[in-house]
């Protein structure tokens, strides 16, 4: 059973079938859902039956599972929705803009022009100096193979 800190949850209530939803895809681990405020037609969103916050929660392999139905749905929704392109999109905590704390994968057909953006590199991101850049990779490595410093999955290491 997944988790949750929320006492109600829209999309809970559509897989549980108490929520209205446009349904595209159902399976025992996963469901997919048109959004209803889409960034183009053809936004699809991809949720776990189970109920967990954000990212930090979801076991890898539910993870996996949710990943490879939106690798499934990508190249059809790309057909229907005549679009060449797509996004694959998670948001995951508040500061990430998470706004529907049930974990979930936006599938998001794309247009040049239509005006949604995800701009990366970001324009107020300095371009840090290599030692820094190499000082954190450095970090990072030295995380994942030291089981005893090892960061579990819900909590968040600050420096």
């Amino acid at each position: 059973m997944g988790t949750s800190n929320t006492k109600h949850c829209i999309f809970c209530e559509i897989v549980h079938g108490a929520g209205e939803a446009s349904i595209c895809f159902e399976d025992a681990r996963a469901m997919a859902f048109m959004d209803i405020q889409p960034v183009n037609p053809g936004h699809v969103l991809i949720v776990p039956r189970e109920h967990h916050d954000s990212l930090n929660e979801v076991p890898e392999d539910l993870a996996l599972h949710l990943f490879h139905v939106a690798l499934k749905l990508g190249p059809v929704v790309r057909r229907v929705a005549r679009s060449s392109d797509l996004n694959l999109v998670v948001n995951s905590g508040e500061a990430a803009g998470q706004n529907v704390f049930h974990y979930h994968v936006h599938l998001i057909p794309r247009r040049l022009g239509d005006g949604f953006d995800i701009p990366l590199p970001f324009a107020g991101s300095p371009m840090p100096d290599r030692t820094l850049l190499d000082a954190m990779a450095a970090r990072i490595i030295s995380e994942l193979r030291d089981p005893v410093r090892r960061v579990t999955r819900d909590t968040v290491a600050v420096a």
